[in-house]
């Protein structure tokens, strides 16, 4: 069978044959979660027909990574709003074994075909992989944890959509994922290119009911993070069968109206993004600023919200929410939560004044170009444990190749 387009590795089973739910395990730090993180719980769905997804503490974390940007809670919660997850277990170990696997009756866990090291650099998954309760999926090109931080670390607009790179991110791109004995596969910067199969791989296809309340929202929702997972939540909450569509606006217009090098992520990543959060039903891809009337129509809206943040007219300097106000569909959601330095992405404003790059990188304030020196440095220590992990394991298949007897290799 296929399910959001990968195909299952148990297609060829007969129904009756297929009566055992197949429980899938996966587990990480999924701090500030991205298209990535959702691509790979979505693959590893397919896998099995009940996806749990371990998700460990800030103490575990901290030991073996360094310090997360959220905390445990913030990432619990992210975790729980992909829609291909059916559980979350809190406090997951960060050494994935039999023991857990078993304990919560899984088959096997799946991971990316990268490696994940403890704080000693030993692979995380070695005990499953030797029991063959192990499985891969493909690691998404084009994002990695690594390369956001960059891109707010060097205010650059080249990552926005129809933008030529230019020399500055190109060294972005050589450093951020460059240690002093070369790169390592995992780790560094890739070019996202968007399909048709992949915005088909994350969208639901269901359409509005008769019955659906159809609530609209509109926004950059860039960097994709807790306060919009809140505030989705709340808007779903408003009707019995809500059907939320997310109106995205395009990056020229999103750095209209918060300036800097917003949005950190383009139209193309904030889309899948936000298709992977469950309370959302559709996205408008390159949403107009305004919500107009030929927009509310078109789509039968029956509410508009918005959060409690600041509402920037529009160019010809009119409320962008004026059509609904007049017809009575305006609402204002307040979430109830305020995240400093995260919610708005503060920290990419000034990253390396303030609070909110210190919940980033855990580094003192100080120059962005110091800023970028000790991301860099910490992003090369990375690098060098994992190309170590990398010339062990190619030791260690020389060494059982040496051993296999000559009359073997003559066969």
């Amino acid at each position: 069978m296929f399910r959001n387009g990968v195909s299952s590795s148990h297609e060829s089973v007969s129904p009756e044959k297929r009566k055992r739910v197949v429980r899938v395990w996966c587990d990480g730090c999924y701090d500030m979660v991205h298209y990535g993180h959702s691509n790979q719980l979505r693959q590893a769905r397919s896998m099995g027909d009940y996806l749990i997804v371990g998700v460990h503490t800030d103490e575990e974390v901290s030991k073996h990574k360094g310090p997360p940007v959220f905390t445990q809670e913030e990432r619990y919660k992210m975790v729980r709003a992909i829609k291909w997850v059916d559980e979350v277990i809190e406090g997951a170990p960060y050494v994935t074994t039999l023991e857990t696997l078993d304990k919560y009756n899984c088959d096997f866990c799946v991971h990316g075909d990268d490696i994940t090291l403890t704080a000693d650099g030993k692979d995380t998954y070695d005990e499953v992989k030797k029991a063959g309760r192990y499985r891969e999926c493909k690691r998404t090109q084009g994002v990695s944890t690594t390369d956001l931080v960059g891109r707010m670390l060097l205010l650059t607009k080249a990552h926005h959509s129809n933008i030529e790179k230019n020399s500055d991110y190109q060294e972005h791109t050589d450093n951020f994922g460059k240690g002093p004995k070369g790169h390592s596969p995992w780790t560094g910067v890739s070019q996202f290119l968007q399909t048709s199969q992949k915005i088909i791989q994350f969208a639901s296809g269901k359409e509005p009911q008769p019955n659906d309340t159809i609530i609209y929202v509109a926004g950059a929702f860039d960097l994709f993070h807790i306060g919009h997972v809140d505030f989705l939540e709340s808007v779903y909450k408003l009707a019995e069968r809500p059907y939320v569509i997310v109106g995205l606006h395009f990056d020229q217009e999103v750095n209209r109206y918060k300036g800097k090098n917003y949005p950190i992520m383009n139209v193309h990543e904030r889309t899948l993004s936000v298709l992977a959060c469950r309370y959302v039903s559709e996205v408008v891809i390159g949403a107009p600023y305004s919500v107009t009337a030929d927009l509310v129509d078109h789509f039968k809206v029956d509410l508009v919200c918005h959060g409690k943040t600041e509402v920037m007219a529009d160019k010809d300097n009119t409320d962008p929410y004026a059509e609904p106000k007049r017809r009575n569909i305006f609402k204002t959601i307040h979430s109830g939560r305020k995240i400093l330095g995260a919610v708005d992405v503060e920290f990419a404003r000034s990253p390396c004044d303030g609070v909110g790059f210190l919940r980033v990188l855990r580094f003192s304030p100080t120059s962005q170009r110091t800023c970028r020196l000790q991301f860099e440095a910490r992003n090369q220590k990375k690098e060098a444990k994992e190309l170590a992990a990398i010339e062990a394991i190619k030791k260690k298949a020389d060494e059982q190749i040496k051993e296999i007897p000559e009359h073997k290799h003559c066969q």
